[in-house]
């Protein structure tokens, strides 16, 4: 079947792939709902296993984040990966098929976003697993509402998006409407050590070709313009990082920084393995997942 390699793109066919959607073991059922928000938009977001009973029952679901130009389609290896846990993945404000105003993309509306998410939904508490810029979000929900987090799972998150990148130009001069070729030259900015599905890439480069260039601005911007989480507040819920050592985004100090911030946290590296962790390694990160939780 097709790949993407480290050696570049490779086009194959993908239809031998079958979504990992539609191939999840396990009797528990999911859906995408559509869930109005408080905040104002409203969002796709994937739901498996009997929420309102888990709920009700005292237990606590999965909220998964994802990463800045993708949707929440980007956790469908993971969540195949972990058959027996409720998951909660919506698309974040701009992404996906979630609307696309012109504004509320600072760090602190789309956190806002999804504790709007918590009350449309009912959750009371919910670990939350974020992924690179989602674990940004997920950072800044603990330190705004602590209540709502029993756990945190940062799986190649950042420390400080703070300061202008430096592909921030790019970003700036894209127009509408949005090009394959660039969406799929983006995705070189991400040094890949482990094979990863073409079906997957081809889903990725869709996530990105769903996205106006005023929503990559923006959002952009609003991670680049914001106080990084763990210099707003402090963070103590009990938390798993999970890092690649070939991160060329995220260096190693800021690992280790972000990990004497949040007291008690447990960082774990995983060699030969870049800054997409969740795309290089899902059922890895999935047995982390299920030992971290319990």
């Amino acid at each position: 079947m097709g790949s993407y390699r480290r050696d570049g793109f490779r086009q194959e066919p993908c239809h031998l792939v079958t979504p990992a959607w539609r191939a999840y073991s396990g009797s528990m059922e999911s859906e995408v709902r559509t869930v109005a928000l408080r905040t104002g938009i409203s969002v796709p977001c994937f739901v498996r296993g009997h929420l309102e009973q888990t709920v009700d029952d005292g237990g606590t679901p999965l909220v998964m984040l994802h990463a800045w130009g993708e949707s929440w389609r980007s956790f469908e290896r993971l969540i195949a990966a972990l058959p027996d846990v409720v998951v909660v993945a919506p698309d974040l404000r701009g992404h996906g098929l979630a609307e696309k105003p012109p504004g509320g993309y600072s760090l602190v509306e789309v956190a806002e976003d999804v504790v709007a998410l918590f009350d449309a939904l009912g959750l009371v508490r919910a670990h939350v697993l974020g992924s690179s810029s989602g674990g940004y979000v997920a950072q800044q929900l603990a330190v705004a509402r602590p209540d709502l987090v029993a756990s945190l799972i940062l799986v190649g998150a950042p420390l400080s998006l703070h300061g202008t990148p430096a592909f921030a130009a790019e970003v700036d001069s894209l127009t509408d409407p949005i090009s394959e070729e660039w969406v799929r030259g983006s995705l070189s900015w991400y040094r890949l050590l482990h094979t990863v599905p073409a079906s997957y890439i081809e889903d990725r480069v869709q996530d990105g070709l769903a996205m106006p260039a005023s929503v990559w601005k923006e959002s952009l911007r609003g991670f680049y313009e914001a106080v990084p989480p763990t210099e707003a507040g402090s963070i103590s819920t009990p938390t798993l990082i999970l890092w690649g050592a070939y991160d060329h985004l995220v260096p190693r100090n800021h690992e280790e920084t972000l990990a004497r911030r949040i007291q008690g946290s447990r960082l774990k590296i995983y060699e030969e393995t870049g800054h997409l962790v969740l795309w290089e390694c899902p059922e890895r990160v999935a047995g982390d997942v299920v030992g971290f939780l319990g």
